[in-house]
């Protein structure tokens, strides 16, 4: 059998760090985009899914870090994607954030982000981490030092997406997507990331597309909490003249000038979630000027 040499820009399998704390309530860390999974890669992510109240919930997500973050709390009721499942309170900057929504959270490099606290708990949602570089650059946060500039860290929090114009309606795909980070959202952000549901097979496929000026992240993630890489459907995602077949979840970096797509579901078996990510771009007509998008 051949293998495609897009394979190496792709990852089937997480990676479940060693000596991760054991957290009651919260899945160990799969790590589905690093330098070490994708050597071009500048951009790390993992994934957990909330089965309960964490605890102890101060072991999540306690870090300072010299890389920018984006954490991102998605509800997996695909009839009200925007219902988290439960409500969560951290702390930014120093500053109480309180959400039960489905919802992002930018967190500036040298910026604490601490305190997370699951309040109470509904259903099981997904935890996705974004570290904007290596992914290993942590420190412990300084809990004296408060908010000396004054900033307004709510401004960097995302409640509610943008629903952006997008296509022609698709049978059994969400659309328009739901924008989750954009520089529209939070001001000086680059990077552009975008959540879909896709809950039957889609009445018409994704057609082939290329952008010449930014790399993109795609990954698609089943929703079922008893079966976290289970992609709960099958689907076929081209990578130049290549269709490269799945049936779990899993991610791919798209460097600047490749063709992707067409993307092609085969089945569904419960509704999955796609999040495609473009970086350096601050909002999607920065990601798509000059791009070529096949309208079949």
């Amino acid at each position: 059998m051949t293998i495609s040499k897009y394979e190496r820009l792709v990852v089937r399998r997480p990676l479940r760090p060693a000596g991760s704390p054991d957290i009651k309530g919260l899945t160990p860390p799969m790590v589905y985009l690093s330098k070490e999974q994708v050597p071009e890669a500048e951009v790390s992510i993992e994934l957990r899914w909330v089965h309960g109240v964490p605890e102890p919930a101060s072991e999540v997500a306690e870090q300072i870090s010299d890389r920018d973050r984006i954490l991102l709390f998605m509800g997996t009721d695909g009839a009200k994607p925007q219902v988290l499942g439960g409500t969560v309170g951290l702390r930014l900057g120093g500053q109480p954030i309180l959400f039960n929504t489905t919802t992002s959270v930018f967190v500036p490099k040298g910026v604490p982000c601490d305190s997370v606290e699951w309040k109470d708990f509904q259903r099981p949602h997904l935890l996705m981490s974004m570290v904007l570089g290596d992914r290993d650059s942590y420190e412990s946060p300084d809990r004296g030092s408060g908010n000396p500039d004054g900033v307004d860290y709510e401004s960097f929090v995302i409640r509610s997406p943008m629903r952006e114009a997008g296509p022609d309606r698709v049978d059994g795909r969400q659309n328009p997507t739901m924008t989750y980070m954009s520089g529209n959202q939070v001001v000086g952000v680059k990077h552009y990331i975008e959540v879909g549901w896709i809950w039957d097979v889609p009445s018409r496929r994704i057609p082939k597309m290329r952008h010449d000026n930014y790399e993109e992240i795609v990954l698609h993630v089943g929703t079922d909490p008893d079966a976290p890489e289970d992609l709960c459907g099958s689907m076929q995602f081209g990578m130049g003249d290549d269709l490269l077949e799945f049936d779990t979840n899993y991610c791919v970096f798209i460097p600047r000038s490749l063709d992707h797509g067409p993307l092609i579901w085969n089945e569904m078996r419960k509704p999955m979630l796609e999040i495609a990510m473009m970086l350096g771009a601050g909002t999607w007509a920065e990601g798509w000027e000059g791009s070529f998008f096949d309208e079949e």
